[in-house]
């Protein structure tokens, strides 16, 4: 199945529909223009529809595949994923990156996981574990503290 974001006029992803591959094939190939046109004469928009592109749901093509909240930028042909917080950026693979570098240490004990979230309001990684004690990542020293919650 062959996929098209529809793009709303800011470039934004606002659905994201199938369409059979035979339909594909037969007007213009794999991301043509015409394949797009074409999906769009029995697909109509919705209310704030203005364009449709192909979506590769294995990430073959446009980097990822298009997501609702996605952004097609057009100058680089790729789909790039909402900004999960105010204070992340992208890299030079349009990928966000947090201002503090992702904990290098995981797991603790006998290799259970933390489950590790962003806090945004603190600028940091907080980790928790299974019985769920708070740690912070240092990223100085390489470690977790608890932090007594």
């Amino acid at each position: 199945m062959a996929h098209f974001a529809e793009l709303n006029s800011s470039n934004i992803v606002i659905r994201v529909l199938t369409a059979c591959n035979q339909d594909i094939a037969t007007h213009g190939g794999e991301l043509s223009e015409e394949a797009a046109n074409y999906f769009g004469t029995y697909t109509p928009f919705s209310e704030n529809g203005v364009k449709w592109i192909q979506t590769s749901y294995n990430n073959n093509f446009r980097k990822q595949y298009a997501g609702v909240g996605c952004t097609f930028d057009s100058t680089k042909n790729k789909f790039i994923l909402p900004q999960p917080f105010t204070s992340w950026s992208l890299d030079a693979n349009d990928d966000w990156q947090a201002p503090v570098a992702y904990p290098t240490v995981i797991t603790y004990g006998d290799n259970a996981g933390y489950f590790i979230y962003w806090d945004e309001a603190g600028q940091r990684w907080t980790g928790k574990d299974d019985q769920n004690n708070e740690f912070l990542w240092i990223p100085e020293s390489l470690s977790w503290i608890a932090t007594g919650n």
